[in-house]
């Protein structure tokens, strides 16, 4: 069983589209060896919905259904025997009103820190990581402060719509002092974190998304339109294509051979340490677009013989 769905619900945890209780399902799918990923979603998805259910697109197995779903590139379904558990958890992301959406967030975080507590009991040898887009960072983040130290071991967090104060805040409780976290950002990403900031009130006034760097000693940020931070994860044996657009909310996982930077991370922490990834600082937010708009129009050469 090379995943598992899962869906956060109002009654509480539930097998995507099964009829039995995710607890009877645990103990054959823990089965094994090999790391367990949790993958979550962020805004605009709900389990179930034709058109934006999770688990017919990012969390799908079959590659027909998009080159951008998670599940294969992260090294899941080749019929390796070590190749570990999928988890793909869905929760109601969908709303007009994006503040709504962020307090489900936060109740989806406790339903996780269930699941995942209850997993690190049932099969505390194997590594637990989380891999989230967008909001779904509000879901690690939350279950984090909720489980017992070292029942997660990395999370990848990919243009996460989460502030500053709350990734920190979650960081530092006592589980999330044992997670090392990729915060993964973009400077395409801006227009989507300023609006995250302006929509959404900040537990602490003036705090700012995540996308704009994080600094502790568990925590790197990866900014994927840096060149230096792309040569240093070149140099690690993650190729990634150069940037392509100036605004860009999905380029975390779009952008080719960013998916096989995480499967390696992940898959393999000690050969992919953090202090590696990032040799600069991000760039301040804007610059990607300001570059643009203020990059000097090439002179003509001059004639020869003129002076």
């Amino acid at each position: 069983m090379p995943i598992l769905r899962i869906n956060a619900t109002r009654q509480g945890l539930a097998l995507h589209r099964r009829a039995r209780p995710v607890t009877a399902a645990l103990p054959h799918a823990l089965v094994g060896d090999g790391p367990i990923i949790v993958m979550i979603h962020g805004y605009k998805y709900r389990p179930g919905c034709p058109v934006h259910c999770p688990h017919r697109s990012i969390f799908a197995m079959d590659p027909a259904r998009g080159a951008d779903a998670w599940p294969r590139h992260l090294g899941f379904g080749l019929g390796n025997a070590d190749e570990g558990l999928a988890i793909g958890f869905g929760w109601d992301a969908r709303s007009p009103f994006l503040h709504h959406v962020y307090e489900r967030a936060r109740a989806a975080g406790w339903q996780l820190a269930g699941l995942l507590s209850e997993i690190h009991a049932r099969a505390p040898h194997r590594p637990i990581h989380l891999m989230t887009h967008s909001m779904g960072s509000e879901v690690a983040f939350e279950a984090i402060q909720h489980v017992a130290p070292g029942t997660v071991h990395r999370m990848v967090s990919l243009t996460g719509a989460s502030f500053r104060q709350t990734a920190l805040q979650a960081m530092e409780s006592p589980a999330g002092r044992m997670v090392e976290l990729i915060n993964v950002t973009s400077r395409e990403n801006d227009l989507f974190d300023w609006l995250f900031e302006w929509l959404v009130r900040a537990p602490k006034p003036g705090d700012r998304a995540m996308g704009q760097g994080l600094t502790a000693r568990n925590i790197v940020t990866v900014q994927l339109d840096n060149a230096r931070h792309l040569e240093a994860l070149a140099a690690l044996g993650s190729q990634i294509a150069p940037p392509r657009r100036r605004v860009c909310h999905w380029s975390g996982y779009t952008r080719p051979g960013v998916l096989r930077f995480y499967a390696h991370a992940l898959r393999r922490p000690e050969a992919m340490p953090l202090h590696l990834m990032a040799p600069t600082p991000p760039a301040p937010r804007w610059s990607r677009i300001l570059a643009r708009i203020h990059r000097p129009a090439l002179l003509p050469e001059p004639i020869k013989g003129a002076t």
